[in-house]
């Protein structure tokens, strides 16, 4: 049988699973995530991590990410306690597709304070796909894929919900959210609100240093980095096993501000009091993002075929805030005639529209899938300040896809998509004037009208083997991503790494070969899962500094350049679960990535942002249910990360640390109702640490200290029994 084993894939059934409650109409395999069973569409050969909600709100972080970062190969950029961005194996921005009922969401992905607009509250479970799955999504998921569901519909007709209310200790966090869905017939709905409100979190020093520059934190708060975040969805369709269609509507708001050393240096004849008066204070600079999703999933039943139709529309209103500040040639005093307003430095205005269409069907021992998907966006910038222009994009993808039984115990797997996009840039010229060469002065062209064509042929091949309780899978295949606007055409000053960035027109599409394998044994009380990977890029896109510096507009800032390089990435995460005895469980989750760019300037060197090894081990007790008590739990984790010395200039190295954390939670009955408890204890012994894959820690910001989160929720409702 094993000669069988020859070819591999990387494949999700994401694309191929119907909407909520449609499960019956495709075949259903068993599949052991996280040491459970659970029934689901086939996967393929593609490694995947579950969270329900329950585990969700069991580990919740500042936002999602930071949430599903307890995953091995899970990490978060972060920027604070609020905001962050995926991470799977050292990849992140636009290259880690996330994906909500079914659409891929499309917000300003490219920038490290830009986090995803998502209300994990309203999460129903989220699933990580690791490695390359640009044959799944096309481009932007060439480091793998987060999918994020909502609550599974109601098989009968009720009516249920949840109220939660949450606090965090560090951040002062108070708000609450209310979750309801119900079912007559075959009529579905649902809707969720959630508010969130926080102040100035606190982390276990004093004093930072910026450029050897002391900054005084007062009660050792990072000041301006409260916020308010406020969100509401409503879901609403048909649904049967022959045909469903359900619409999605969300929109999500947040306004918050940043620590103003990390876009510059504050003045250093600040008045503190004034500066300090108060922990919930939003200053410059500040951001206020408007998200809005329209979303309609169909699902068709024609016997022979089953079809699958997605629409979507996304709007997201992006407005950053600053105090006026001159560089180069900018006038020292804002001009009264300007239509600007004073503070808004920067404001970016996205449309999406998007659909997908999939036909299954079966041939012999084929399962097939034949779809198309097709997406077009629109950007519009305002603002006194400028870093990438105006552009439109049109992309296209045409996939097919194959399921094929060898066996009882063996499929094979086989993906084929071409991609085709289309990028034009808008032509921008500054709104002042620069001094230039030969005493002449003039307006400065930032960016000029650009048009680019890439399109892609990307494959991949796998197979999967169950021998007892050892399951192997292996894949191989091929993928892209088409550069950015970013990347091809910013030309402007970026805080964040007090830099001035420019693109590069004549970038190619990254190309990326991927081998992957997964072994998991699974015998009575014990689960093992081990997922090596080896990784090539021919052309990794990454940002090079320079030797020369700006003299027109970035106040001296060092010029950082879009380039490509060769680039080689190998690494594993390992899981251990033993049930020592019926109430307590031992778990070990660990993870190494390494990349080492193999052409460029900066050959010899790894990636930025490049998480280092880390282990972690959860002990955990679960005790028997009473009349009065049910799903009572406590346990204790320690997380391990290793120093991390392999960096590419200018990073830094960060030492290694070691954090604990705690949590308890039980569901409290009586007089019928229930009350769920929860508690967490983030850092639990104030540990003062810098985490690699966080952008503060470029200005030796560390991470959040000791944090109490306590979260009460009370379910309502119920489900008829008929």
């Amino acid at each position: 049988m094993n000669r069988y084993i020859i070819f591999l894939i990387i494949a999700a059934q994401q694309l191929f699973l119907p909407c909520y409650g449609q499960e019956e109409s495709i075949e259903l395999e068993e599949v052991k995530v996280g040491g459970r069973r659970y029934n689901r569409a086939a996967e393929g050969a593609l490694s995947i991590q579950l969270l329900t909600a329950d585990s969700i709100q069991k580990y919740q972080g500042g936002s999602l990410m930071q949430t599903l970062s307890r995953l091995p190969g899970v990490s978060a950029i972060g920027i604070g306690a609020n905001q962050s961005k995926p991470q799977i194996r050292g990849l992140g921005f636009n290259r880690v597709a996330t994906v909500e009922n079914g659409i891929k969401h499309e917000g300003q992905q490219w920038g490290l304070d830009h986090g995803l607009e998502i209300d994990q509250f309203s999460v129903g479970s989220a699933e990580v796909l690791k490695g390359a799955s640009s044959f799944l999504y096309g481009s932007d998921a060439i480091g793998g894929v987060v999918r994020l569901a909502p609550p599974a519909e109601l098989q009968k007709t009720g009516f249920k919900g949840q109220f939660n209310l949450l606090t965090k200790s560090n951040n002062a966090t108070f708000g609450g959210s209310l979750q309801a869905q119900g079912r007559k017939g075959n009529w579905v709905f649902g809707s969720g609100f959630t508010h969130l409100e926080y102040g100035d979190y606190r982390v276990p020093t004093d004093t930072v240093y910026v450029y050897n520059y002391a900054v005084r934190l007062k009660n050792r708060h990072v000041r301006n980095t409260a916020g308010r975040e406020t969100h509401f969805q409503l879901r609403g369709g048909y649904l049967s096993d022959r045909f469903s269609s359900i619409f999605y509507l969300s929109n999500y708001h947040t306004k918050l501000g940043f620590f103003a050393n990390a876009h510059g240096l504050e003045p250093r004849g600040v008045d503190t009091a004034l500066y300090d008066k108060s922990s919930r204070d939003i200053g410059f600079p500040s951001q206020t993002v408007n998200h809005l999703k329209i979303i309609n999933r169909n699902f068709i039943d024609l016997d022979k075929h089953k079809l699958w139709i997605d629409l979507g529309y996304q709007k997201n209103y992006r407005q950053e805030y600053n105090n006026y500040t001159a560089h180069g040639y900018m006038p020292p005093v804002y001009p009264n005639d300007m239509t600007v307003p004073i503070n808004l430095e920067r404001l970016y205005d996205k449309r999406v529209y998007s659909i997908t269409v999939k036909d299954q069907f079966e041939l012999a021992r084929h399962r097939l899938t034949l779809g198309a998907n097709g997406e077009y966006q629109d950007n519009r910038i305002d603002g006194w300040g400028f870093l990438i222009p105006s552009f439109n994009q049109k992309a296209m993808g045409l996939f097919v896809y194959d399921q094929y039984k060898l066996a009882d115990q063996t499929m094979l797997y086989g993906a084929l998509r071409y991609d085709y996009s289309h990028i034009q840039t808008s032509p921008y010229r500054d709104w002042f004037e620069s001094q230039l060469e030969d005493n002449q002065s003039g307006r400065i062209v930032r960016a000029s009208a650009l048009s680019r064509r890439f399109n892609s042929l990307v494959w991949s091949l796998g197979a999967a083997h169950q021998f007892g309780d050892l399951e192997t899978k292996i894949n191989v295949g091929k993928s892209f991503r088409a550069p950015i606007a970013q990347e091809l055409g910013a030309n402007g000053v970026n805080y964040h790494y007090f830099s001035y960035e420019k693109g590069n027109q004549s970038l190619s599409p990254e190309q990326s070969y991927q081998l992957d394998l997964s072994l998991t044994w699974s015998p009575r009380k014990v689960f093992v899962a081990f997922t090596p990977f080896f990784n090539y890029f021919s052309n990794y896109i990454y940002l090079n500094p320079t030797s020369r510096y700006d003299q027109y507009y970035g106040a001296g800032n060092q010029i950082f350049e879009y380039m490509e390089s060769r680039v080689r990435r190998y690494g594993a995460e390992l899981k251990l679960s033993y049930q020592l005895l019926k109430q307590w469980k031992v778990e070990l989750l660990g993870e190494y990535v390494r990349s080492e760019q193999l052409s460029g300037a900066k050959k010899g060197y790894t990636l930025p942002f490049s998480p280092a090894p880390s282990a972690l081990m959860d002990i955990s007790w679960t005790a028997k249910n009473t009349k009065h008590f049910k799903e009572t739990y406590l346990s204790v984790d320690c997380k391990w990360t290793a120093a991390q010395h392999h960096i590419v200039p200018p990073e830094e190295s960060t030492a290694a640390y070691q954090v604990f954390n705690f949590r308890a939670g039980t569901q409290l009955r009586f007089s019928g109702s229930a009350l769920q408890l929860r508690l967490q204890v983030q850092n639990l012994f104030d540990k003062k640490y810098m985490d690699h894959t966080s952008f503060y820690r470029l200005i030796s910001l560390p991470e959040q200290g000791r944090n109490f989160v306590l979260s009460i929720g009370v379910p309502f409702g119920k489900q008829s029994r008929s």
